[in-house]
């Protein structure tokens, strides 16, 4: 449908500029054109200069420009000449062509009728009345992973995912901005989350092994309807948020999986602020230093057996004993008594989540 509305505006504005020209998508296809249809050699190479810069080009005797649409051009203007003329025309079509790719994306297309509904966009009667009008399937499964690429790259990743979702009629991939996308998956039927781990595992292992950089993901829990995706989307962003804080070591993030670090992340951060001050009340949690934390944390690690913990910090069971003290003495806790134990776990949780922003402080 896009390119029979391509192919009306070339048509009628090859009567007012005296050149060649035409409309082709990102993969060098050719939607629309005038007489003109580059072999493919050049046009590769014209989509390629194109797509990777958003000024007004030159290139083997053609005027080029790719149309806006961060972060990832979809369409290239191309017009024989470098003269003035080609320039002026090239600027015009594009920017005609753009007006109508924007319409269409309004009224016709899927992927922005499903970023309307992430955003919160749609009441309910209008989400339903759309999804109507555009086929889609109201009541099946859908998950969402939202993908965050914190390093950047030479390939974007949503040019990696998009790729591997071209089909865009069940599954949706979205530029929230250049280091994060949303894929939504339509899935056959419920499953449960490990299955979705396991989706979401061999996703990363593609996406990285083509951008060639870490990339994280957050995963919701699985939106039973369309009405749940709004809140699917906003899980996987919860999930990559507090995954930032909590569990820094790891890629694959689950809404399911997040244990107390989503409650603390929901806690507003006065409530913080206090219960840190009520757990410590001889001394601050600054005070310790990193020995005492890896102290600490190694003797969480093994469930407060203080035989093991000694053995794999290389310590003996007095040293480890002189440490355990010295921390209660600093913080009124004694960490080989279970509930204490938790409460300082907690704190340790809560301080880190306020340290991870400062803005929070």
């Amino acid at each position: 449908m896009i390119s029979k509305a391509f192919q009306n505006i070339v048509t009628q504005m090859a009567d007012v500029f005296p050149k060649r020209f035409g409309i082709a998508d990102s993969h060098g296809l050719v939607l629309a054109y005038n007489g003109l249809e580059p072999n493919d050699d050049i046009m590769e190479g014209l989509v390629l200069a194109a797509v990777n810069s958003e000024k007004l080009l030159f290139k083997d005797g053609f005027t080029i420009r790719a149309m806006s649409n961060k972060p990832y051009a979809e369409y290239v203007v191309y017009v024989e000449g470098t003269d003035e003329t080609a320039k002026y025309c090239c600027n015009a079509v594009a920017v005609a062509a753009n007006n109508v790719r924007h319409y269409y994306d309004e009224k016709y297309d899927k992927t922005n009728f499903m970023q309307n509904i992430i955003f919160d966009n749609l009441i309910s009667f209008d989400l339903h009345q759309k999804a109507r009008e555009l086929h889609v399937e109201c009541d099946v499964p859908r998950a969402v992973f939202y993908m965050k690429d914190s390093d950047g790259g030479e390939i974007s990743i949503y040019e990696v995912v998009r790729n591997l979702y071209p089909d865009k009629e069940h599954d949706f991939v979205i530029s929230i901005d250049s280091n994060n996308i949303v894929l939504i998956k339509e899935l056959k039927e419920m499953i449960n989350t490990k299955e979705l781990e396991e989706m979401a595992q061999q996703l990363l292992d593609t996406v990285q092994a083509e951008a060639m950089h870490p990339v994280i993901i957050g995963l919701s829990t699985v939106a039973a309807n369309i009405d749940e995706l709004n809140n699917s989307y906003k899980e996987a962003q919860i999930a990559i948020d507090v995954g930032k804080v909590f569990d820094e070591e790891k890629s694959i993030l689950s809404y399911d999986n997040l244990g107390i670090g989503r409650l603390i992340y929901q806690l507003p951060i006065k409530l913080c602020e206090l219960f840190l001050k009520e757990v410590f009340k001889k001394g601050d949690i600054t005070t310790l230093d990193d020995e005492t934390i890896l102290t600490i944390n190694k003797f969480f690690e093994n469930d407060l057996n203080v035989s093991e913990t000694s053995r794999q910090l290389f310590v003996h069971r007095n040293t480890l004993v002189y440490r355990l003290e010295k921390i209660y003495k600093l913080t009124g806790l004694d960490l080989r008594k279970f509930d204490q134990a938790i409460v300082f776990k907690v704190a340790m949780m809560v301080h880190k989540y306020l340290m991870s922003n400062p803005m929070k402080i």
